[in-house]
């Protein structure tokens, strides 16, 4: 894999560059800030190579992301294998025909689309996401992609909450996280 960019920072100073706010976005939440870690070059790097390494000797149609921090991810990393990009938004934000499904969220539902034309029968799909905490989201991105008869070849995220076991819903999808808590 080629790129511009060389990082001199490795996986144990990854971690140093996520910033922790406690009590967001409410109380009992520690969230997990990557604003710090986009802010610098070398981490950012190394993140991009780290979430692309896996697939660089793969044929890849698309890398899809969820809006909106997993768009941070994925356009890079789509450049770096070639392939295009694929967004999946919030219904009503994306302007031609789409499919959208339904999911669970702890109090109540939400719901996720894609361009019925973005993905063809066949095409091989990254989902790439900053974050894989219950997997609820992931499993709709999943559902969107396979109803266009995509194949998933891999879930790709920078952080995995593992303690919420997001990756037990997700069936037997491999899945590469750079970082786990």
């Amino acid at each position: 894999m080629e790129h511009t960019k060389k990082s001199n920072i490795d996986i144990i100073d990854l971690k140093s560059k996520i910033r922790d706010i406690p009590d967001f976005p409410k109380k009992g939440i520690i969230f997990k800030d990557i604003t710090t870690l986009l802010n610098d070059p070398s981490a950012l790097a190394y993140s991009l190579d780290a979430l692309t390494v896996p697939y660089q000797n793969e044929l890849i149609h698309h890398v899809a992301s969820i809006e909106s921090r997993g768009f941070i991810f994925a356009v890079p990393m789509a450049d770096r294998l070639n392939a295009g990009f694929v967004p999946i938004r919030k219904p009503g934000k994306l302007p031609y025909k789409t499919i959208e499904v339904s999911y669970d969220l702890e109090y109540g539902t939400d719901k996720i689309a894609i361009h019925m034309d973005a993905i063809n029968p066949g095409d091989s799909i990254i989902l790439v996401d900053d974050l894989l905490a219950t997997g609820g989201t992931m499993k709709a991105a999943i559902e969107l992609i396979e109803k266009l008869e995509g194949t998933i070849v891999g879930i790709s995220v920078l952080i995995e909450l593992s303690f919420l076991k997001g990756r037990d819903v997700l069936g037997d999808y491999p899945i590469h996280s750079v970082l786990k808590y």
